[in-house]
């Protein structure tokens, strides 16, 4: 099969496409002819090296998949060859085959297509684990979105907005705006233009936001601390600012808010402390629910561009350049069957 292969971080010329033996299914794995696979920011972390779970080289980068299954180990009961399905792998995503754990493989509806569904292994799951699980949104609260156009971004105002939440988005352009109020956000900010704390506490007047979701770190997180409401929820599950910020006890103290880390692979049982064996059950509860709001048209995963295995190149510098809304995504395998 042919693959994207990283041999040696930080060196864009030991990264390049390779023909690899077909990966070996053990007695629990899925075998996945990709279809599409999604582009995210973690993967060019990754590929310099800066990213926690850089697994170590070689390897293929790409951790969320979509496409058709054509074989199952033999312990395998959810899955035969010929399913459409999405899935989370820990890597080998930019490739045109993969073996998935049964664990995170999840049987895709045929009204949802495959450049839509990488979107939900990851992106949706998080934002649904951070919403609901773990910063409990209540119908009427307003919700702030940071990076609100990104793919984290746009899936937080779409599950916010399922919840019944007033959502206001935090954007760097016009063109973005007007992505964030297709997906239903009430209020648009330019934070070039605009400061985040004043125009929050204006809208909420005085009290702030009760839950931030907060993928991207930085002055966005400073701005957050300073325009939460009491007893509010901040998200931070993500640092795409390049800075990690640091939480001033004495603002905790004194407006009684939580700070919620969020490691959606310590639900996959991807953290170094092993998910306790319930998870899987809540996680494909959790993936149902959102097949079901995307069926009904209340999720919108939107697909900026799409590109070829060989151009995986420019679809990371289409990421890195910032001004990617939605997602970009990869279509190693073009013939696989199904709706596209």
């Amino acid at each position: 099969m042919r693959a994207v292969v990283c041999r040696e971080c930080g060196n864009d010329a030991a990264v390049q496409i390779e023909t690899l033996p077909e990966p070996v299914v053990d007695e629990h794995g899925v075998r996945i002819a990709i279809a599409s696979t999604g582009v995210s920011f973690a993967n060019l972390l990754v590929l310099a090296g800066k990213h926690q779970n850089t697994p170590p080289v070689p390897f293929t980068p790409g951790t969320e998949v979509s496409g058709i299954v054509i074989e199952c180990g033999a312990k395998v009961s959810r899955f035969r060859p010929g399913d459409r399905v999405a899935a989370s792998v820990r890597n080998g995503g930019f490739a045109e085959l993969v073996v998935a754990p049964e664990r995170t493989v999840y049987a895709l509806p045929e009204a949802i297509d495959f450049d839509a569904a990488v979107q939900f292994p990851t992106i949706y799951a998080t934002a649904y684990a951070g919403l609901v699980w773990r910063a409990r949104v209540l119908p009427g609260d307003t919700v702030l979105v940071h990076g609100a156009a990104g793919g984290s971004g746009l899936a937080a105002i779409d599950i916010a907005k399922c919840l019944g939440a007033r959502v206001i988005a935090s954007v760097s352009s016009p063109l973005k705006a007007e992505a964030c109020r297709r997906h239903g956000a009430d209020v648009v900010i330019n934070h070039r233009e605009q400061s985040i704390r004043e125009h929050v506490l204006a809208l909420t007047d005085g009290r702030g936001a009760e839950v931030i979701f907060d993928p991207v770190g930085g002055e966005a997180f400073d701005e957050s601390i300073r325009c939460i409401a009491p007893e509010g929820r901040l998200i931070t599950m993500g640092f795409a600012s390049g800075t990690i910020p640091r939480v001033p006890a004495n603002i905790l103290l004194v407006k009684n808010f939580d700070v919620i880390g969020l490691y959606w692979g310590y639900y996959l049982g991807w953290s170094k402390q092993a998910a306790h064996p319930r998870e899987e059950a809540r996680v494909r509860a959790a993936m149902a629910e959102l097949f079901a709001w995307c069926e009904q048209g209340r999720l919108r995963p939107e697909t900026l561009a799409r590109y070829r295995l060989d151009d995986w190149r420019a679809a990371l510098d289409r990421l890195a350049a910032r001004e990617v809304i939605g997602r970009v995504v990869i279509n190693p395998v073009a013939s696989t069957p199904g709706p596209r």
